[in-house]
């Protein structure tokens, strides 16, 4: 299975994990998460196990936080996330990540906006707004109008403040667009010429977007695995903590880090 600029890594994990009681049975799996984690490989994942085995894979979304924290309780039997777990909130105290591909975040626009490319100053001066006119640019006398996911416990949000903000708590003054997920992000800048935002390169490319280069690289698989690409991330399968895994969550969860997978 391929995915676009996705580093699928088969790994070798041995692991003590569980899911509590969910609404699930042995012939079904509960699956919720950031729709960035969905899209990059669990869709397709679900349908190619479902195939395999005859085990249905019943998906939600929700964003990463949800992921996490009903796999904690056992409301769902794996969640999927785009961020690790924050340390200090009980409520992700015992979520047990395991890592199974990698994901580009990328700064969209409109698909017929004139700007190729930017860099990492240029983007943090965006979100302060200390860059608010397209011109300063190389685009259109116009102001830009930037989009932001509600909150900072979202994968993509949370990669962005580490990555170029180096700073968890940082404030995005100049969001114009302030959205409940990537996608509403991704679809207000699909409709608005003047619009600019991050997302997950798995997503973006399903929309009909611009992805910018960012310091004159392309989010592409060769500059993503030798590092010159330097928005990625980790995407996560969750499940419970220091308790016996059920037999079908660990059967799934193999699967995934297979060739096969």
């Amino acid at each position: 299975m391929r995915y676009i600029a996705i580093l699928i890594t088969s790994l070798t994990l041995s692991f003590s994990v569980s899911t509590a009681w969910s609404k699930s049975d042995d012939r079904t799996i509960l699956w919720a998460g950031c729709g960035i984690t969905k899209k990059a490989f669990m869709s397709e994942l679900a349908k190619a196990y479902e195939k395999k085995t005859g085990i249905k894979v019943n998906l939600s979304g929700g964003g990463a936080t949800k992921g996490i924290r009903k796999a904690v309780t056992g409301e769902i039997d794996i969640g999927g996330a785009c961020r690790p777990i924050i340390e200090g909130h009980p409520e992700e105290r015992r979520a047990y990540q395991v890592p199974v591909a990698w994901d580009a975040l990328v700064v969209i626009v409109h698909e017929k906006n004139p700007v190729n490319s930017i860099n990492s100053k240029e983007l943090r001066d965006i979100y302060l707004g200390r860059i608010k006119n397209w011109k300063q640019l190389g685009g259109p006398d116009a102001p830009i109008e930037l989009y932001v996911r509600r909150g900072r416990f979202s994968g993509v949000g949370r990669t962005l403040r580490e990555l170029v903000f180096t700073n968890y708590e940082q404030e995005f003054p100049a969001a114009k667009h302030i959205v409940r997920s990537s996608g509403p992000l991704e679809k207000g800048i699909q409709k608005n010429i003047y619009g600019i935002g991050t997302t997950g390169i798995s997503s973006a490319k399903r929309r009909k977007v611009k992805m910018l280069k960012l310091n004159d690289k392309s989010p592409t698989y060769d500059n993503i695995k030798n590092g010159s690409y330097v928005l990625y991330r980790p995407l996560y399968l969750v499940t419970k903590q220091r308790s016996k895994s059920s037999q079908k969550v660990k059967d799934f969860i193999t699967y995934a880090l297979s060739r096969e997978g």
